[in-house]
């Protein structure tokens, strides 16, 4: 099979391919690159494989990085454009079941396919556009099928993040796992525990996110890598409620972590995703959303509790209803959005300093629960935003004015 059409974002790659051509060296696209290409999916960008050993790809181009050079990365710097080239490569001894504790840099590209995860991602092309498939990566991907490349318990025995990566293709891709691989998924699931959590977490985040999430998220759960994942052990009948849930796509980080944390009743959020290594952003997000969703599942809600969480939730909290199947007038909280006086406490017409100064008051606790009453009055529609109202409600209410 040939290529004989390059995609922009090859060609305009092609060059350095031929460049170590020319100095009498091999070179490929690897890889995801290749994957995504056959399957008509986006190509963001492409990995260059080569039989150039580092020392010698700095010889043929002037500009160059060592970026992992001692596992044969070396990034070539041309017209202020970066390319990522890494040579032929082996591994062996995987002490901490993720990074090879030995690199050998070798000159045959089926050596260092060989070391890859799955036959789809084991593909390469050469700058005439011929397609490497030593390990009959072409037929898994018309039969959509994910397959360890060689012995899978070898492959999960190496890198035992390759098992989170199984599941998170085939729920990106809409595979299935070749029955051999999948066996030995569940053979080897607890070695997920010799994985940071930062890297689970990357790819668990990718598989909620992928267009059928729950096909992954199913084997996810029958293989046993879900009990080898913080906080999950003891929530099997929880995590299989996601099942049930409509299999509509989740749509953002937020969505994924809101759905986690109310179909397993995390009562501390910030606890569970401090565990699972969020951002501070991510907890803050997730407590609005699942606030305001409590609410709407009750129909217990009014305007203070839209302008609290704010419009921008607004996509996040009808993807998580929509996933939850809990009825959501969609219409009407955007009439509730678009009919506010203020989106936040910024907006009013009078703060804290103009109090201190126009009425005297002093400084402390009061202050905060007299802005905060303005605040509310003003949200609900009691009070104009307009300064000299605003006073003028204080005077009224509150003796220290």
């Amino acid at each position: 099979m040939r290529i004989t059409k390059w995609p922009e974002i090859f060609e305009s790659s092609l060059h350095i391919l031929n460049s170590l051509q020319d100095a009498g060296f091999k070179a490929y696209f690897v890889g995801g690159s290749v994957r995504d290409y056959l399957l008509n999916l986006p190509v963001h960008d492409v990995d260059i494989a080569t039989s150039a050993y580092p020392e010698e790809i700095k010889k043929i181009f002037p500009q160059t990085i060592d970026t992992g050079i001692q596992h044969g990365t070396v990034t070539v710097m041309d017209h202020g454009t970066s390319y990522e080239l890494t040579t032929f490569r082996t591994e062996s001894g995987y002490q901490d079941y993720r990074r090879p504790d030995k690199v050998t840099f070798v000159r045959s590209l089926k050596e260092d396919l060989q070391r890859r995860d799955f036959t789809i991602n084991a593909l390469a092309i050469a700058p005439d556009g011929e397609i490497i498939d030593e390990y009959e990566g072409l037929a898994d991907l018309d039969n959509h099928v994910i397959r360890a490349v060689g012995r899978a318990q070898d492959r999960f025995t190496e890198d035992a993040l390759r098992m989170m990566r199984a599941v998170r293709f085939q729920s990106q891709l809409d595979f299935e796992i070749e029955t051999n691989t999948l066996t030995a998924i569940r053979e080897n699931a607890e070695l997920l525990k010799k994985i940071s959590i930062e890297r689970i977490n990357t790819e668990f985040t990718k598989m909620l996110l992928g267009k059928n999430w729950q096909r992954g998220f199913e084997q996810f759960l029958k293989t046993g890598l879900a009990l080898n994942c913080p906080e999950f052990s003891n929530q099997s009948q929880n995590l299989e409620k996601m099942l049930s849930l409509k299999n509509t796509r989740i749509t953002s980080a937020r969505s994924l972590w809101a759905l986690v944390c109310q179909l397993l009743n995390i009562k501390d959020t910030r606890r569970f995703l401090t565990i699972w290594k969020e951002s501070n952003q991510i907890k803050d997000d997730v407590q609005k959303i699942n606030f305001l969703t409590v609410d709407i599942e009750n129909s217990n809600y009014d305007v203070w509790d839209f302008y609290q969480i704010g419009e921008k939730y607004f996509a996040d909290l009808v993807n998580v209803c929509d996933v939850r199947k809990i009825e959501i007038d969609t219409s009407q909280i955007k009439q509730i959005y678009a009919t506010l006086p203020i989106t936040n406490k910024k907006d009013l017409a009078i703060n804290g300093d103009i109090l201190l100064k126009e009425l005297k008051i002093a400084p402390g606790p009061k202050l905060g629960k007299i802005l905060l009453d303005i605040e509310k009055q003003v949200v609900y529609g009691k009070l104009e935003n307009e300064k000299s109202e605003l006073i003028k409600y204080c005077r009224k209410n509150y003796e220290v004015c």
